[in-house]
């Protein structure tokens, strides 16, 4: 018996060893399974594409390093855009000629500069000078006014002047500003609408003189402001008034004066000798010409 349970033991020891490398075979197995999901699950984590696989049943395939670095490289969109922009750029230049063409075609208001100007390009400060147009010249005016500067019409194209120096009368010829008067432009050139040579020079002189008169009436549809001859220098300022109608005076051969008025009085070059006269209540102290002064030239 004892030699019996001998014999058999040997036997059990290595059915115990093949159990125990099973044991270990099934263990290591087991870390693999255990180990594949847990890669796949890091693969599908980092990557969209393998995402994809697994939900339409795929196996996820691992990427080389090389298509690691293609799939990860930054996609640059500097080309794409300029394209885009390119496009842009030249509708917003097409319709910048198709404006300015517009502007040239129904340019139809006429008017004189008063002075030598330089003609540009454009309306921009970085704009080119191509040319110069001297005083007297009629140009058509378009409308357009910009950064200090007012486009016109010169044989056919679209130029621009600085503003100012256009008026709506033609300059006189051989008008020279005597001492102490002046033909030079003042800075509200739409004062000198409709106005006659004479009484633009008249406007410009008293500009220049008295430069804190900055509101003046022009031509308008009654008395002798309908002709264009007329202009109201307003002030409710008794001194001021009286220096600008002292200097009108004293000017008026050179001005060639008509008359005038001032806080209900007129004076006129033919009757000088009587000096003031009383000009009567005409029912308002603006009729009265109480706050402005009223000069006309013949």
């Amino acid at each position: 018996m004892a030699t019996s349970r001998h014999k058999r033991e040997p036997n059990a020891r290595r059915f115990a060893a093949l159990t125990g490398k099973r044991a270990i075979h099934l263990a290591v197995g087991a870390a693999v399974v255990a180990t594949v999901p847990a890669v796949g699950l890091g693969i599908l984590a980092s990557d969209p594409a393998a995402k994809a696989l697994v939900a339409h049943g795929a196996t996820p395939l691992s990427l080389s390093s090389s298509e690691q670095t293609v799939r990860e490289a930054p996609i640059s969109r500097t080309l794409d855009r300029a394209g885009l922009r390119r496009p842009t750029t030249a509708v917003g230049a097409a319709a910048g000629r198709k404006a300015t063409a517009r502007a040239v075609a129904g340019a139809h208001t006429q008017q004189w500069t008063t002075t030598d100007l330089n003609l540009w390009s454009a309306a921009a400060a970085g704009a080119q000078q191509v040319g110069e147009i001297g005083t007297g010249h009629r140009v058509l005016v378009t409308g357009r006014t910009a950064a200090g500067r007012v486009e016109v019409v010169v044989d056919g194209r679209s130029r621009w002047v600085t503003a100012g120096y256009l008026s709506d009368s033609k300059p006189a010829p051989g008008i020279a500003a005597a001492a102490g008067l002046s033909m030079a432009p003042c800075p509200n050139s739409a004062v000198e609408y409709r106005l006659t040579p004479g009484a633009v020079y008249v406007y410009r002189s008293v500009c220049h003189a008295f430069p804190q008169i900055t509101t003046y009436g022009g031509w308008a549809a009654r008395g002798e402001h309908a002709s264009g001859k007329a202009i109201d220098i307003m002030t409710s300022d008794k001194a001021l008034g009286d220096a600008i109608a002292a200097f009108l005076q004293a000017h008026a051969s050179e001005l060639n004066l008509y008359d005038v008025i001032w806080w209900d009085r007129i004076w006129t070059p033919v009757r000088a000798s009587e000096g003031w006269r009383f000009y009567g209540d005409h029912g308002s102290p603006t009729a009265n010409h109480m706050d402005h002064v009223h000069v006309s030239v013949n």
